[in-house]
């Protein structure tokens, strides 16, 4: 069992006027893991804010494994994907590839997304849409191997040397 934060990043969202919906999509879907849900905020979409918000997630609260959803298109609000990259020690542009290619054949627009996945110290943080279908879409590809990424980057599993998994 890993710990998981689901941080929605919506101005209105954050407000309260707009009702969140993909975080408890994320909460769904993610419920099929060996995982629990410990955080959960609605942020607006303010670079220094998201960026505090997942430092602390990592490095006071120790949690495994972070979802964010909204602010990762190409408005200019959108600063989700600088916020994770100014926080974050290592990509993993696999996770958010295979998000892309999977979605943009369903919906065109997908490839638009400019979301990011990393790892900072023991935790992975990954980028999601910020609609419902969208998270769940991009969750459908990645979930087979989120439990296995979150034990290597918690250092709970060893790798080989050759760097395979």
């Amino acid at each position: 069992m890993f710990s998981a934060g689901i941080l929605v990043i919506s101005d209105k969202g954050s407000l309260g006027e707009r009702r969140d919906e993909s975080g408890p999509v994320i909460k769904e879907c993610v419920s099929v893991l060996p995982v629990q849900v410990v955080e959960y905020d609605i942020v607006p979409d303010e670079k220094a804010i998201i960026s505090d918000k997942l430092r602390e997630w990592v490095d006071e609260k120790g949690l495994a494994l972070i979802l964010t959803s909204g602010g990762t298109g190409l408005s200019p609000r959108d600063v989700t994907p600088e916020a994770t990259s100014a926080v974050i020690d290592r990509v993993v542009p696999g996770l958010v590839e295979a998000m892309r290619m999977e979605t943009m054949k369903r919906k065109t627009e997908a490839i638009l997304s400019r979301a990011v996945a990393g790892i900072r110290g023991r935790s992975l943080i990954i980028n999601l849409p910020g609609s419902p279908r969208g998270v769940r879409e991009c969750l459908d590809v990645i979930l087979p191997v989120l439990p296995h990424a979150v034990d290597i980057v918690s250092g709970e599993s060893c790798e080989d040397s050759h760097g395979g998994s």
